[in-house]
């Protein structure tokens, strides 16, 4: 039997402004100390500064394009076999991939010290539209880790 708990998966609740599950996703992974305005202010911002110098219609396309290019679609885990443990490629599911990617584009904007975090996050949303950035590289060097591991895939389970 497993150690681990049933994962119970919370309803995806849209955000209000766009009618967006992602944008409440990113608007809760921004979100400190409960202060969810704020996140929601910070946000709603970086949106409308990233599409600022773009001819898109729909607000919201540039960021489903920066989640798209930032999600990873493999990754390492550790496996213990015997006594050594073995960095073992597995492919990552839909929701654990769009949860790494926004994550990652909200740590890389905080890591951007000395500038807004609406003006950071907008920035880190451009770049990674444009397959650029922190989060793409982030997510390039998981799939190097994993090409370079393959030879272990035979320990998945």
């Amino acid at each position: 039997m497993s150690r681990r708990r049933r994962v119970r998966h919370k309803i995806e609740v849209k955000d209000p402004r766009y009618d967006s599950v992602l944008v409440a996703k990113f608007v809760n992974t921004v979100m400190g100390a409960g202060k969810k305005s704020l996140a929601e202010r910070i946000v709603y911002a970086a949106i409308e500064r990233a599409n600022d110098g773009s001819d898109n219609v729909d607000p919201l396309e540039i960021l489903t394009r920066s989640v798209e290019n930032s999600k990873p679609r493999v990754e390492v885990k550790s496996r213990r076999v015997g006594g050594a443990t073995y960095q073992v490629p597995l492919e990552v599911t839909g929701s654990r991939q769009e949860s790494l990617a926004i994550r990652w584009l909200v740590n890389f904007a905080r890591a951007r010290r000395g500038t807004p975090m609406h003006v950071a996050l907008s920035n880190e949303i451009r770049d990674a539209a444009s397959n650029s950035g922190s989060a793409v590289r982030r997510r390039d060097e998981m799939h190097k880790m994993a090409q370079a591991n393959r030879a272990f895939a035979h320990f998945r389970w």
